[in-house]
């Protein structure tokens, strides 16, 4: 999902959910539901949670600094911590290093492009690039 630069990565969250479609090895419809997500800090908050334990979805995301001190503020009426699972959360870096080696490409990290589809475009030939 393309959006703008300044735009906060947890208002699109549900969007970029809604557009997932993994194909089945066989016969039948694409999935659209992952069987668990693992997200950042940026991504905490109480709607993302709520929507993915709707869905059925396990997810790993750590909880943010201010989120725990109100917690603990709170005290018995703040609730159990959410659960969150270091040695599955470190497999986070592949995705942060995927994004890395995208934006040593010049072109994607300043974004030369005027058009959102020729950026997708620049977008789609240097993960190939990185493919090859």
């Amino acid at each position: 999902m393309l959006s703008g630069g300044n735009v906060n990565d947890c208002t699109r969250f549900s969007h970029v959910m809604a557009a997932i479609r993994v194909d089945r090895s066989g016969p039948g419809r694409p999935r659209v539901r992952p069987d668990h997500v693992i997200a950042d800090k940026g991504h905490s908050s109480k709607a993302i949670r709520a929507e993915l334990r709707r869905r059925g979805i396990g997810h790993t995301i750590p909880e943010r600094a201010d989120q725990q001190a109100n917690r603990r503020r709170r005290g018995s009426r703040g609730g159990r911590p959410p659960a969150f699972d270091k040695q599955l959360y470190k497999q986070r870096n592949v995705v942060e290093r995927c994004f890395n080696r995208l934006r040593q490409c010049r072109s994607v990290a300043t974004r030369y492009d005027k058009t959102a589809t020729s950026y997708r475009a620049t977008v789609t030939i240097a993960a190939l690039l990185q493919w090859l």
